[in-house]
């Protein structure tokens, strides 16, 4: 790790999330070992005051004689002291027991602590009561607490070298996590430069483990997915611009210099202005349908969806070209699903593409053909079918032909601008659906579908 790396370590997430939870934990380990620490000491004191208590108890209810001579005996068999006890008389002298002088207390018969300086020189933490008795002397029933003071040192000890491996190991653990998290990081930021120096088609490195990073990149590399498409259609949509809308602008500077150069009559100059006029019709017409398809991608237009049902719409859009399949001998027919076929959806827009796509099944035909809508109503999926059996689109070109203005070779002398199945893709795409072109052996099936749960 470098220096720029080590000093880069604490602004990551990961770290101060680590430390966080460091922190927590550390208090709530705090809290445990205090509570078992108060429980700890509490019930050994509470243990020692009973035992004192009932010596007192025991003591009190001798006779002076038998006290005097039991003190005597507890003294000789207490060889260590643990268990001092001493008699005072009224002046606060020793009269029998180890202790030779009265330490100080709070009151009677509560429990006390002082430390027992003992001749042998080894000083002892007693805990001692003080009780009164009827022939006006004074009763001291002490314990020895060194062990528990003792207990105390090493629960103490326990909780500071606990707490000081919990910290470094908590620390090392944080720095880790902060490391990783930032070569990770950097490999996310390299990956971004060269996206931003124009290599749309790198995506961001994912682990495939579905933490929060992950799923970020994966939204991001959808997003790339989607920006590099975009892009890919401008670039057709330029291009096709450059070769599909040179013709007719060359048609109308041509006819409008040929008018200019020659002397024509009126009737002349009326029909070179008509033919203009058609040609910038039909260039504007064109724009509009580019803006018809840029709106239809707003994703806006999702808030005016309402339940539609797409067996009215194939039978309304069959409805509205059968006098044109007529006209050229086609048997246009509509199959209704055997099932609801109701979605969420614009009507307006679907009908334009179910109309899209007839138009193209009725322009590509050829006379006393055949074309079928077909409504799909099926447990997986929902959609509109159109099918022909004209010529066909080659495999080559099934992607291809949705892009804006694209117009294959053997289409280029038809009547169109190649924006229809551009139009149909754009309301395909607002409303979560499919397009999908296969082959009808022969000609044109596509499918414009979408999944459904349940």
């Amino acid at each position: 790790m470098s220096f720029v790396r080590l000093r880069e370590i604490p602004r990551t997430i990961s770290f101060r999330t680590a430390l966080m939870s460091l922190a927590l934990f550390g208090f709530s380990f705090l809290a445990l070992f205090g509570y078992v620490y108060w429980q700890t000491a509490g019930y050994l004191a509470h243990q020692t005051d009973k035992a004192l208590h009932r010596q007192i108890e025991n003591r009190s209810r001798q006779p002076p004689e038998e006290r005097l001579r039991e003190l005597g005996e507890h003294a000789e068999q207490d060889a260590e002291q643990r268990t001092p006890h001493t008699l005072f008389d009224a002046q606060g002298r020793a009269i029998a027991g180890p202790i030779q002088s009265l330490p100080a207390f709070t009151g009677y018969d509560e429990p006390n602590e002082f430390v027992w300086h003992r001749p042998n020189g080894h000083n002892r933490p007693i805990r001692f009561l003080i009780h009164p008795l009827e022939d006006g002397t004074t009763l001291l029933v002490g314990q020895d607490i060194h062990s528990i003071r003792e207990f105390d040192e090493l629960l103490v000890n326990a909780l500071v070298s606990g707490g000081s491996l919990l910290l470094v190991a908590g620390l090392l653990g944080a720095a880790l996590l902060g490391y990783s998290a930032r070569r990770r990081l950097d490999t996310l930021s390299c990956s971004i430069e060269r996206i931003i120096k124009g290599d749309l088609s790198n995506r961001l490195p994912t682990l495939g483990n579905g933490d929060d990073i992950d799923r970020i990149a994966s939204v991001v590399n959808g997003m790339l997915d989607e920006l590099e498409r975009l892009m890919s259609e401008v670039k057709g949509v330029c291009d096709d611009i450059a070769h599909d809308l040179r013709t007719p602008l060359t048609r109308l500077l041509a006819g409008l210099e040929r008018t200019q150069r020659h002397a024509l009559s009126q009737e002349g100059y009326a029909c070179a202005i008509e033919a203009a006029i058609a040609e910038a019709h039909g260039l504007l017409q064109t724009f509009r349908a580019l803006l018809r398809i840029t709106e239809i991608e707003d994703s806006a237009r999702r808030s005016s969806f309402t339940q539609v049902d797409l067996g009215r719409i194939g039978a309304d859009a069959a409805e509205f070209f059968e006098p044109l399949a007529e006209e050229r001998g086609i048997a246009l027919e509509f199959f209704p699903g055997s099932a609801p076929s109701h979605m969420a959806g614009d009507a307006q827009l679907l009908f334009d593409a179910t109309c899209n796509l007839l138009d193209n099944a009725v322009k590509f035909s050829p006379d006393n053909a055949r074309i079928q809508v077909t409504v799909i109503a099926e447990p997986g999926r929902i959609g509109l079918r159109v099918a022909d059996n004209g010529p066909g689109i080659p495999e080559a070109e099934r992607e291809a032909v949705f892009r804006r203005l694209y117009r294959s070779e053997s289409s280029r002398h038809t009547a169109g601008n190649g924006l229809g199945l551009s139009m149909v893709a754009a309301v395909a795409r607002l409303h979560d659906m499919i397009l999908e072109v296969h082959d009808a052996q022969p000609g044109c099936r596509i499918d414009l579908i979408q999944a459904r749960l349940g």
